[in-house]
């Protein structure tokens, strides 16, 4: 079992910046893939980054190519997304999730473990 717990959430202005922080429990978060969702009012979760266990191999998906960069700290048990230039279309309730694999997974519904998500606003 791993719980997460997201932090770094609130409301910004455009143009501005966040780091969103995600702390895992348990003793073997460096095998876990992790990954990054958004949920906005009446939309769809997507996928915004996601992180293999080691930290080599990174996606991201093309609205926050650019802009967003995912992190991780295996002797923090955390993993960051670094979000700039943020955006009024940017404003979402943000989530980490995590699944126990070598690979880097794309997929939303192959993750195991969610968080239960922070807050961001962005206003224009």
């Amino acid at each position: 079992q791993v719980q997460l717990v997201e932090s770094g959430g609130g409301l910004v202005q455009a143009g501005g910046s966040l780091r969103l922080s995600c702390a895992a429990s348990g003793r073997t978060f460096s095998v876990y893939n992790m990954g990054w969702f958004r949920q906005a009012p009446g939309k769809e979760r997507e996928l915004l980054a996601t992180i293999d266990w080691s930290g080599g191999r990174t996606y991201y998906a093309d609205s926050v190519k650019g802009r967003f960069t995912i992190s991780r700290d295996n002797t923090k048990n955390t993993v960051y997304l670094q979000m700039n230039t943020l955006k009024p279309e940017d404003t979402a309730v943000y989530y980490c999730a995590a699944r126990r694999t070598i690979a880097v997974v794309t997929a939303q519904e192959r993750y195991d473990y969610w968080g239960q998500g922070t807050q961001v606003t962005v206003s224009s």
